[in-house]
């Protein structure tokens, strides 16, 4: 695998983000045909059709939000475990969540340093991203 850095440590999946989107439109798209040119025998049918085009995007929405909220109590849990690791201290509650998770890309030898400038310079995630050195990949994203 590609080693991470700032630069492409963002992930998108072609089939979830692309091809699902588009077939979801592309059914969207023929379901409205199918609807505006049905007779009224086809018309029930072609009604119900158009009600699972939301069904399919709450679907795709979803099943992202809750894989990503999940990932976001991991990340939390490892972050705080780590910083305890390092410190003996419970994370600080000055942190935001962001933060956080931007930090969890830092090396060891950086974190302690660079979550103090985080929360005493209140430094964005992008920031804090743009700032690490020793660039820590995750590979196990959603």
């Amino acid at each position: 695998m590609k080693e991470q850095n700032f630069k492409n440590h963002t992930r998108v999946v072609p089939g979830f983000h692309g091809a699902l989107f588009v077939l979801i439109l592309l059914f969207a798209g023929g379901t409205l045909s199918h609807l505006i040119f049905s007779s009224e025998d086809n018309f029930y049918i072609a009604t119900l059709l158009l009600v699972l085009f939301p069904i399919f995007i709450l679907l795709m929405w979803f099943t992202r939000t809750f894989a990503l909220k999940a990932q976001d109590r991991a990340i939390r849990a490892e972050e705080r475990l780590r910083y305890f690791m390092l410190t003996g201290k419970p994370l600080p509650t000055e942190l935001r969540f962001s933060q956080i998770i931007a930090l969890r890309f830092a090396s060891d030898e950086e974190y302690l340093e660079l979550l103090d400038r985080a929360i005493k310079e209140q430094l964005s995630a992008k920031e804090i991203k743009v700032q690490i050195k020793n660039w820590k990949g995750d590979y196990h994203r959603v």
